[in-house]
Parts: structure tokens; C-alpha cells; sequence
């Protein structure tokens, strides 16, 4: 049996939706304060995923200067209806405040590689809008609501209203179709079956207590009512989850929630969700926020998961996918991934790391779904004219002003804008730390003038918790490299100021294993001295940093100029090399 491996977009990939048109797949997932704005992912089988692309491409769509970190794009719902492609999405303006600032908006293409249109404008009452496409060619959305009332109102709330897609914008009642004083619920999607409509939610926010709950009615406006199925290990104040890592604090995917649906064509069931693999640290008892929390250096990835539908018509995880007898330690497997016993349970909830593929991918040509799969991108020369589509910049594009591939071929120039903590203008590229062991190198030439001149290699969760290794000068040493720790905006130098010969290239590197990073540089052909003692990186995470906490830890390249005169650094390759297939590691951190 062909299996899909958890999780299928590892790193940094959170908050996934999911369409099918025809025989392909399609995933969007969230962005932030990263551009270009939502990732775009394919597959044929559900197994091989590729990045294909970015929607939100131009400024005119998307406008994230100044916004602050795990601020901008949440939560992107991808739909398709009679030839269009539908996604709407919340550009999140204000949040770790009283009241929240969540933009709602809706562009369409014919194709999934664009172009795609202008934004339309849509209600703001809260994040995480989904549009739901109707039998009768009618067109709803549902969000969650913000309460900035103190206290609230409710703990959770969602509302529905009805979209035109002639006049292009909102129209009729906005209505409450959930309220509760318990239970919070947020990431909904509505989808109709056999006629019912289903209210398929996120619960419980989104760490190791995450879930996803789902609903029904007769009617699109409710009332809705909730799936309570029998779960033992359900505790009082619980919510009713049908997917959850709440109560197994020792299987792989941790924080597993914010589910969409998608059917295979031969009427096959699967849920897309995110989740996290964690770091063996944990936050501090007293620390301020998520004490004694555990550490998920990667962010929140997006796996997947085998439903199945019940005789009375209710949504469930499928734990038959479980059984793999004759395996060798298969038992061990089941145990960890939450089952036991010979049989899988009447009832699970539990996410697994392996998932039997859609029968229709056993029927493809294994060449045809490798093709469909991401092809390795370790080591990149900078020899195209255009970045490749792994890259993202903060908040704005890397255009001629910031950077070029032309001026020296075979060479990526970086021109120096702002410093690492710039919201608006910073000369920076990154990709996604994927695993838990990991390398990354690059070759730098630049000869700064000032120690306001600055070019290196950067490990960084946002921009107030990094680690940069990086030339520039000093007025008593000359050229130099030393090592910036940022943690939650207090810097310190891990390094001396170092000094580098003149007019040399200089290669910067980088070794992540589990949560310990050590830093090194040298020149072309020659080994590498290691820069400072090995550094503790686990406080790039979701729960250590101290204001956002909805991303990743990426790795990067950058270049600043604080004079303001623009001072270039070239670099002659990046290369990020996972290093996940290494024994013990290839389904664990």
C-alpha cells in the first residue's frame, strides 16, 4: 500500500485549504508577514506536493509594510466554482492590541498560476473567512469574530453572510450561525453533503490543546449542531474535537487543528491540517507567556489525515489506516501514534504519520506522481535571472532596488537598505527551516567601508529574535565577522570582532542539530573556523517569542547599509541542505 508521509509541507506551512479540480490538488497556506503572499502547493496523488506559486504578487494586492511580526496574510481559503478559482484571505493590520485590525479580502483567477485579479473588499469582522459555494450558485462567507470588550461577550463567535459575485462585494444580513461561552472556535469552512451543511471549525486556539470540531444543519443559517461523538479521553470544558493531539503529549504531530476537506474521485475522504513537531526544550516556568511550554523551532506545518463518513452521517477520522500487520513494528507505531491493541479503536482522533494514499494514486504511473513532487532545491548558484519560488522576503519584494541578478552573472548583489529590525525596507531572502538537523552555506564578497555596512547569513524567527552571522567593519580590527544574538529585542555579541583579510571572499556556515546551532566562516577552498561557542536556538519558536508566535524559524541572506548609500554585498551560492534523512530522523525531529 502507497502511504503519504506527515507532515507532507514540512516547515513553516500553516492554516491549509484544500481544493480538488479534476485530478489535481491544490493546498494554500499562510503567510504572515512573509511576501509574496500565500504559498501555493500541487499534487496528482496526495502524496508528492509542489510549490507552484504565490497569488498575492503585487503591491497593489498586498501591502504589508509596517505591519509587525505574525501580523499580515492569515488563514487563506482556496475554493473553486464553474471555471474560477476563489481566495479570500485576512490581512491582519493590528492584533496584540485591544482592538484588532483583520482586512478581509477575495481574488479569483481561471488559473491557479495566475494572473490573479485585484482584491474586492470584504466585511472585517474577524480573521479566518472562508467562501462556501452553494448547489443554487449561491455564495456565502463565515468568519470568526473579534470581541475587543472587556470582558467578552463570548469566547467564541461566528458569522455568516452572503457574497455577490456579479456586484462584487457583500450583500444582505450579517448573522451569528455560533456562540459560546466555552468553547472558542475559529478557521470554519462550510461544505454541503447529501443535504446537509456542515460547520467544519477550528477549536481551543492553536497549540498542544488544538482540535477541530464539526457541525451541522437543514439550513445554511443554522441552527447548527454539534458532532459529540464518544470519546474516552474527552475531559468536562473539553470541545467535541473529531482531530486532536490534546491528550497524547508523545506522538509526532503535535497541535494538530484548523482541518480542510477535500474528496478524491473515486469518493475517497481526507483532512488537511496543521501541526508541529516539537524541540526537547521547553520555555522557562515563570516565563511570561506559554510557561513550561514546549519549543517548535519549525512553526506549524500542514499534514494529512484519512476520514471516513458514519452510517448516521457525521465526519470522523478514519483509524482503520492504522492497521499495518505484518510490518515490522507496526504495534510500536500504532501505540505512538495513539492506537493500540490489534484492531484500531471504534473511535480515534488522533493524527498519524503515515496515511494510506488515495487508491487512485496506486493506479497512476510512479513517474507521473514523482513528477508532481517537489524536486530537491538544496544548493542554489544565483545563475537564473529570477529567484527561485522557495525564496520569501519581509513584508516587501526584493525589486531592483534591493537586489539583482544581472550586475555580476552567476551572482546574487544585495544592496544595503535597513537594519534587521525594519518593518518597511530590509534586503533579505529567506526559506523555510524544515527539519531539526540542518546545514546552511553561502559565499559572500562584500569589503564594507563602516560598521554601519553589514552582510551575512542569518537564522531568524522575525525581527526581533535572530542570529546573524555577518562581515562588516571595525575601526580597530578592519574587515571583521562576529555573531548578533537578538532574543525578544535585547542583542548581545556572541563573537570578538574577527579580523578578515581584505579582498577575499567569505564563506559563512550554519549547523542546526535538534536545538543547538554552531556558526562558522573561512575562505574558498580552505577549512572553516567555527565563530563562538555552539548557541542555543531554541528561543526562535512559536512560544518563546514575545510577540508573535504563528511562524517559523527561516534562513536567510541579507545585506544593510545604515549610511543610507546603498553599499552592495554578492553572494555566490546558498545552499540549504535538510539533513532529515539521517537515522532517526526522518520521521521524528
Amino acid at each position: 500500500m502507497q502511504e503519504i508521509q506527515n507532515p507532507i509541507l514540512r516547515g513553516f506551512h500553516p492554516d491549509p485549504s484544500i481544493v480538488r479540480v479534476g485530478r489535481d490538488y491544490y493546498i494554500a497556506t499562510s503567510t504572515f508577514e512573509w511576501w509574496p503572499g500565500v504559498r501555493i502547493h500541487h499534487s496528482r496523488d496526495l502524496v508528492n506536493w509542489r510549490l507552484i506559486g504565490y497569488p498575492l504578487t503585487r503591491t497593489s494586492q498586498l501591502d504589508l509594510r509596517g505591519v509587525g511580526p505574525s501580523q499580515g496574510v492569515w488563514a487563506p481559503c482556496l475554493t473553486w466554482d464553474d471555471g474560477t478559482f476563489y481566495l479570500v484571505y485576512t490581512v491582519v493590520k493590528a492584533f496584540y492590541c485591544n482592538m484588532y485590525d483583520t482586512e478581509n479580502y477575495l481574488v479569483t483567477a481561471k488559473d491557479i498560476r495566475g494572473p490573479w485579479s485585484e482584491p474586492v473588499a470584504l466585511n472585517n469582522f474577524g480573521f479566518d473567512p472562508s467562501l462556501s459555494h452553494d448547489d443554487d450558485g449561491r455564495k456565502y462567507m463565515v468568519s470568526m469574530v473579534t470581541d475587543h470588550r472587556v470582558p467578552k461577550k463570548y469566547a467564541g463567535r461566528l458569522v455568516l453572510q452572503e457574497y455577490d459575485p456579479k456586484a462584487r462585494r457583500m450583500t444582505g444580513p450579517v448573522r451569528d450561525i455560533y456562540q459560546a461561552e466555552r468553547i472558542f472556535l475559529e478557521g470554519p469552512h462550510i461544505f454541503k453533503r447529501n443535504g446537509w451543511y456542515y460547520l467544519f471549525s477550528a477549536d481551543t486556539g492553536t497549540g498542544e490543546a488544538h482540535g477541530q470540531t464539526i457541525q451541522r444543519s437543514r439550513s445554511v443559517w443554522g441552527p447548527y449542531e454539534m458532532y459529540r461523538p464518544a470519546d474516552p479521553l474527552r475531559q468536562d470544558g473539553e470541545a467535541w474535537s473529531i482531530l486532536t493531539s490534546r491528550h497524547h503529549e508523545d506522538i509526532l504531530l503535535q497541535k494538530s487543528g484548523h482541518c480542510d476537506l477535500v474528496e478524491t474521485p473515486e469518493g475517497e475522504w481526507y483532512a488537511v491540517h496543521l501541526c508541529g513537531r516539537a524541540s526537547e526544550k521547553r520555555n522557562p516556568p515563570d516565563a511570561p507567556r506559554f510557561a513550561g511550554c514546549r519549543r517548535y523551532l519549525l512553526g506549524r506545518e500542514t499534514a494529512i489525515q484519512k476520514m471516513r463518513w458514519t452510517e448516521d452521517g457525521w465526519l470522523e477520522l478514519d483509524p482503520g489506516c492504522a492497521e499495518e500487520a505484518g510490518k515490522p513494528g507496526a504495534e510500536a507505531e500504532r501505540a505512538k501514534d495513539g492506537q493500540s491493541g490489534n484492531r484500531p479503536a471504534p473511535f480515534s482522533n488522533t493524527p498519524l504519520t503515515r496515511v494510506p494514499a488515495p487508491a487512485e494514486a496506486a493506479a497512476q504511473n510512479d513517474a507521473e506522481n514523482a513528477a508532481s513532487g517537489e524536486a530537491p532545491f538544496c544548493r542554489d548558484d544565483f545563475d537564473n535571472l529570477q529567484l527561485a519560488l522557495d525564496y520569501q522576503s519581509l513584508r516587501i519584494p526584493m525589486d531592483s532596488h534591493y537586489l539583482s541578478l544581472s550586475e555580476r552573472p552567476g551572482w546574487l548583489r544585495m544592496y544595503g537598505r535597513s537594519g534587521l529590525a525594519s518593518r518597511f525596507s530590509q534586503t533579505l531572502i529567506a526559506r523555510r527551516m524544515t527539519e531539526y538537523r540542518m546545514t546552511a552555506e553561502t559565499c559572500v564578497s562584500f569589503e564594507p567601508e563602516v560598521f554601519k555596512q553589514m552582510a551575512g547569513l542569518v537564522l531568524m524567527y522575525d525581527t526581533d529574535n535572530y542570529l546573524y552571522l555577518h562581515l562588516s567593519r571595525d575601526e580597530d580590527v578592519g574587515k571583521c565577522i562576529t555573531l548578533l544574538k537578538a532574543e525578544n529585542r535585547s542583542y548581545e555579541y556572541l563573537t570578538d570582532y574577527i579580523p578578515l583579510q581584505e579582498g577575499r571572499d567569505v564563506v559563512l556556515r550554519l549547523t542546526v542539530e535538534d536545538t543547538t546551532a554552531r556558526f562558522s566562516y573561512g575562505y574558498r577552498d580552505e577549512p572553516l573556523t567555527q565563530a563562538g561557542e555552539a548557541v542555543d536556538v531554541s528561543f526562535l519558536s512559536d512560544e518563546a517569542c514575545q510577540e508573535g508566535w504563528f511562524t517559523g524559524t527561516m534562513i536567510g541572506i541579507c545585506c544593510q547599509d545604515l549610511t543610507g548609500f546603498g553599499k552592495h554585498a554578492d553572494f555566490d551560492w546558498f545552499e540549504v541542505r535538510p539533513d532529515g534523512q539521517l537515522p532517526g530522523w526522518a520521521h521524528g525531529r
